[in-house]
């Protein structure tokens, strides 16, 4: 069985970034020149699925226009023979079939990943998160990773990256055996815990985490889609796959001008002027 559909949550509030997001979505916050989800969208795209479901919420209407079509922008720039930047916006709005639901209050991701039930139906479905940028040496996609070993398994997988012993944390963390088999699984450890594996914001799913989500409590106001994997675990098989690409974590402000300046630093037009200036800072 193909994964053909995939959900991004981004009804964050975004307020590490405040007043930035105070009235733009955080996930519109630019990557250079790229809203940072579309960095998620195209990655998914790559891997070959075909319906993506953004989770939304208020005032986020601007995630809905830059996917759009844009005709008045359109029209201007091909008055003004400007083709190469009308052909990058019209293949915006061309990426994919991309719908949206919105969660009208921030109960959090698990909350997040159970307004796709109506959508993903009883199919396995991929999840990506906006504050992880992956970036694969070989350009291969880490949700496409993902859902290869999904299809070589048949079971729900996870990717995992080993974090540092200070930033654990921040994220889910899972032990798995020597077959990557997750064993158990918990969310932002107070106490350091027995493995380094932290969850890496990609996941194939089984529709079955729908009912784990329901059984949860809220804490903190949120329900966490870790603690439903958790749960999950006890009654079917979960996987996971190691990730060693690169790995951007724009939910922080350090993160997210690492991504800037790495990103940019790649570019032909910006590469080699950014670059420059950066070493005329460090001499002075």
């Amino acid at each position: 069985m193909n994964v053909k559909k995939a959900v991004i949550p981004a009804a964050g509030l975004g307020t590490r970034f405040l007043p930035a997001t105070k009235a733009q979505p955080k996930e519109m916050l630019p990557i250079v020149d790229k809203p940072a989800i579309q960095y998620v969208v195209e990655e998914a795209v790559r891997a070959g699925i075909e319906d993506i479901l953004i989770v939304t919420g208020r005032h986020k209407r601007a995630i809905e226009d830059h996917f759009d079509r844009s005709y008045e922008l359109e029209r201007t720039l091909e008055d003004k023979e400007k083709y190469a930047q009308l052909n990058m916006v019209r293949d915006v709005s061309e990426l994919a079939d991309i719908h949206y639901i919105r969660q009208k209050t921030p109960r959090g991701l698990g909350d997040a990943v159970r307004c796709a039930k109506a959508f993903v139906g009883d199919e396995h479905f991929a999840v990506l998160l906006g504050d992880d940028i992956l970036i694969e040496e070989d350009e291969t996609p880490a949700i496409g990773r993902v859902m290869k070993d999904y299809k070589e398994v048949q079971a729900s997988t996870l990717l995992v990256r080993e974090e540092s012993v200070q930033d654990l944390t921040k994220y889910g963390i899972v032990e798995i055996d020597q077959h990557g088999r997750v064993q158990h699984v918990v969310e932002k450890p107070k106490e350091r815990p027995a493995s380094r594996w932290a969850i890496t914001g990609r996941y194939v799913l089984t529709p079955a985490i729908f009912d784990e989500i329901d059984q949860q409590q809220e804490i903190d106001g949120e329900i966490q889609l870790t603690a439903a994997i958790g749960t999950l675990l006890q009654k079917e098989a979960i996987f996971a796959q190691i990730y060693e690409g690169k790995r951007y974590d724009i939910g922080d402000q350090i993160g997210y001008i690492k991504a800037n300046i790495e990103l940019a630093s790649q570019r032909d037009d910006l590469g080699e002027p950014l670059q420059a200036y950066i070493a005329h800072l460090l001499s002075h």
